[in-house]
């Protein structure tokens, strides 16, 4: 797995409508999918849930963040 470290910027309009889908995800608690930069994530139901604040001499900084661990990848058997 190669690492990623993507931030995308988007319209206002745009934000509000992934941020409504995944408010509609949670209280279903359901999955919540979401394409960022070309790549379909899948958030499970069960993902954790923390606001972080950071703030400098610049400006400040809130994220939102999910986080949620891959399942482990199964070894494939081989036939002979």
């Amino acid at each position: 797995m190669r690492k990623r470290d993507i931030e995308k910027t988007y319209p206002v309009r745009a934000f509000a409508a992934k941020l409504r889908r995944l408010v509609d995800a949670l209280e279903a608690g359901r999955p919540f999918v979401i394409a960022v930069a070309g790549e379909r994530l899948r958030i499970p139901a069960g993902a954790r849930f923390n606001v972080e604040h950071e703030r400098d001499a610049q400006g400040e900084e809130l994220e939102f963040q999910l986080k949620w661990s891959r399942p482990a990848r199964r070894a494939r058997s081989r036939r002979r």
